[in-house]
């Protein structure tokens, strides 16, 4: 089902959260809308789903014009972040539920509710209770209730937030793999950039009620269209260094340190601010273009170790490298950067 925002307003009181912003969906495709705390991702949701009315533009499911149309006839499954399970019924009467409202006859009940507890692998907790259920089987739980009713949309806000890392993980591919089965169209809601990237076809990273860039998870990464969304992709994080153009260069700012400015980069005039953003697999001790600094940060990570190098001005770059490095805190090195990868930023945020 292909879901499209036309010109979609929102105000709470005098406030306007969202302003005109348009969003298309394709139909069986998995979207995350990503950004930070206050940024109207969830309020898009709540929008799509009709908890939240919408006070300007249109709301399509395919080709049905929705806007003004209740929550309970949209045909939406949500899995919320705190699940909001039934605590009085079982794993099986929670599933049926959406059922029993559609007033189904009990055998086609049960037949579905053993069919999704199949596809989300839950089928011996059947009559248990939510308190005798761990976090993620909580989750599946939700998960197959959402989708026993065979909705046209799925919508997921902040999923995976109360569940421990392992189980993070497990569930990511779950989800994923449950929603290229069933064909669904997904709605991902999170501020975890992994989440996002691992699961999802797109990406709209929002940024105060408006999508400031639209696009597939590598294309992203490597093409970000600002420095915030640079510094919202990569883990670990991106790291820029603050300077001015001088002579066709980059010279960075209360330092020595000049670098050249990338070929096919519009840099601004002679004097002007710039940002470079540099990821830390693109800071390595092979590069070519060398900087020198001083360990500041180990962290070993098992198979990896991530070190920050503090330049004589005070800025910081990243490195993640292979375990092994044996490089200690105050150890002075001289690394160098990719070239080719350095991401250029004018003083806007902007790409150059």
């Amino acid at each position: 089902m292909r879901i499209a925002l036309e010109n979609f307003t929102k105000k709470f009181g005098e406030t306007t959260v969202i302003d005109n912003m348009s969003l298309t969906i394709d139909s069986g495709e998995m979207l995350a809308l990503l950004g930070p705390s206050g940024c109207g991702k969830s309020t898009t949701l709540f929008a799509v789903c009709g908890i939240h009315r919408m006070d300007g533009g249109r709301l399509l499911f395919g080709e049905r014009d929705v806007t003004t149309v209740p929550s309970q006839q949209r045909n939406v499954g949500v899995v919320f972040q705190n699940y909001a399970l039934y605590p009085h019924m079982t794993v099986h009467e929670n599933i049926a539920f959406p059922l029993k409202v559609r007033r189904e006859n009990k055998a086609d009940i049960d037949r579905k509710v053993q069919e999704i507890a199949s596809l989300v692998q839950i089928g011996e907790l059947m009559a248990r209770r939510p308190v005798q259920l761990s976090g993620g089987q909580q989750q599946r739980v939700a998960l197959a209730r959402a989708l026993v009713r065979e909705p046209d949309i799925l919508l997921l806000d902040e999923p995976l937030a109360n569940l421990d890392a392992k189980l993070r993980l497990e569930m990511r591919s779950e989800i994923r793999r449950i929603q290229q089965e069933t064909g669904i169209t997904a709605v991902l809601v999170t501020h975890d950039q992994v989440e996002a990237m691992s699961m999802c076809d797109r990406i709209a990273i929002m940024k105060k009620g408006e999508i400031v860039q639209l696009s597939s998870p590598s294309e992203m990464y490597d093409n970000p269209s600002s420095d915030f969304v640079a510094g919202f992709l990569g883990n670990p994080p991106i790291a820029f260094l603050d300077g001015a153009t001088e002579d066709g260069g980059f010279r960075l700012a209360n330092s020595k340190v000049k670098l050249p400015i990338p070929s096919g980069i519009a840099a601004p005039g002679h004097g002007a601010p710039m940002r470079l953003g540099i990821r830390p697999e693109f800071f390595q001790p092979d590069h070519p273009l060398k900087v020198t600094g001083k360990v500041s940060f180990v962290e070993i990570q098992g198979r990896e170790e991530l070190y920050d190098v503090t330049l004589e001005n005070g800025a910081v770059l990243r490195s993640i490298q292979p375990h092994g490095g044996n490089y200690k805190l105050g150890d002075e090195v001289t690394w160098g950067i990719a070239e080719d990868r350095i991401l250029a930023f004018g003083p806007d945020g902007g790409r150059l």
